[in-house]
């Protein structure tokens, strides 16, 4: 049986010789991803792994400095930019380093400028397990691509730092740290979390119970759904295909125009609940004026992207039949568009457009999702002192 479990493994290092990635999710600040880290850290150091830290971000919590003081830590890397030093993750050392498993807090970090060849940390995360290093590392669930703009609609508070989906999805293990919304609070008034010139903002903004309810919601249901999916794949891997017969795919048509963004987190949103596969398209027409230019359609391709998506332009002088058309071909269950207000939306899917979508969809037995679109957050007293503790 020993024998049996040695090949096993042996033959997992032959065909994946990236590292493995781990992320503790929380739904704030302070719940203890940090601590739930260097635990995982500690137990696979007592099993004989060469355990270091990158980068762990203490908040000269007590608690945390005094677990992460038992650790090797790679030296940080030192950056002078706009008159202020910055102390950032290393990458180069950590690769030079070569441990089997480093820990690397906050993975929704914006590098400073010249602290690495890439901009986001999630990038140098993506380097060192392709050096063969596991990664283990905290993620917040405001920073989720796909639940940002929802986020934002609770809390009131913009969300900066974004992760695309696509990299939480290529985690080996997300696991929830979980805390409920009293227990938060309190730590927030004991000082556990930020300074003392802080809590009283914070408790009245970011931190109100509502918000930090509606937050551990939503990290729940991702893990559950994460839960889910590997589930449904341990079945794909047993020949078991009864219930992938029946996947969802979701098309959701894009503008250019403002709230375009809006409508494709709402899609990604739908694919990920319903398991299904996503679909980002514009279409090109000489029908009525097009006015989205190359720089927007880019960035709404990375945007695609980003939510785990295919990006595809069409091209056709009927916008809606050609939608359809696609959406047809490629076996599409659910389409998904925004409202239909000028000039939010071009007039691409204005007056009888709109209708002949809704019903050349339906006779092809595809449901059709209507986004209304909400206006961007207006800007208020106080926003940016809140933009800097949501965590």
């Amino acid at each position: 049986m020993n024998d049996s479990a040695d090949r096993i493994a042996d033959n997992e290092v032959d065909v994946a010789p990236t590292g493995r990635f781990r992320i503790y999710l929380g739904s704030s600040a302070g719940v203890g991803k940090t601590v739930a880290m260097l635990d995982e850290g500690e137990r696979r150091r007592s099993r004989g792994a060469d355990v270091v830290i990158g980068y762990v971000e203490t908040h000269k919590r007590p608690f945390t400095v005094e677990r992460a003081a038992s650790f090797e830590a790679v030296p940080r890397k030192i950056v002078h930019y706009r008159g202020t030093t910055f102390e950032e993750l290393d990458l180069e050392r950590i690769l030079e380093r070569r441990p089997e498993v480093a820990m690397i807090d906050e993975l929704a970090h914006t590098n400073i400028p010249g602290a690495s060849a890439h901009e986001k940390r999630w990038q140098d995360v993506y380097e060192i397990l392709d050096n063969g290093i596991s990664v283990i590392t905290t993620l917040n669930v405001q920073h989720i691509e796909s639940l940002a703009d929802a986020v934002e609609t609770m809390t009131g508070a913009k969300v900066l730092e974004r992760v695309p989906d696509h990299v939480v999805r290529r985690a080996d293990q997300i696991e929830l740290v979980d805390s409920s919304p009293e227990q938060l609070r309190r730590r927030l008034m004991h000082g556990n979390i930020y300074p003392k010139d802080k809590i009283t903002e914070a408790l009245n903004h970011f931190f109100r119970l509502e918000n930090l309810t509606a937050l551990r919601d939503l990290a729940l249901r991702f893990v559950a759904d994460e839960t889910e999916e590997e589930m449904l794949a341990y079945l794909e891997r047993l020949g078991d295909h009864r219930r992938w017969e029946t996947k969802e795919r979701i098309l959701v048509a894009v503008t250019g125009a403002q709230g375009s963004d809006q409508v494709m987190h709402r899609a990604a949103r739908i694919a990920s609940r319903t398991k299904g596969d996503l679909h980002v398209a514009y279409v090109r027409s000489s029908e009525g004026q097009q006015r989205t230019t190359e720089s927007d359609l880019a960035r709404l391709q990375v945007l695609a992207e980003g939510l785990n998506g295919r990006w595809v332009i069409l091209e056709g002088d009927s916008p809606a039949e050609t939608l359809v058309d696609y959406a047809v071909r490629s076996r599409m269950t659910q389409l998904v568009v925004g409202s239909s207000g000028e000039p939010r939306w071009r007039g691409l899917w204005k007056g009888s457009l709109l209708q002949r979508v809704i019903r050349s969809a339906g006779d092809n037995g595809i449901d059709v999702h209507i986004i209304a679109r909400r206006d961007e957050l207006p800007t208020r007293e106080g926003l940016q002192a809140r933009e800097n503790i949501q965590g």
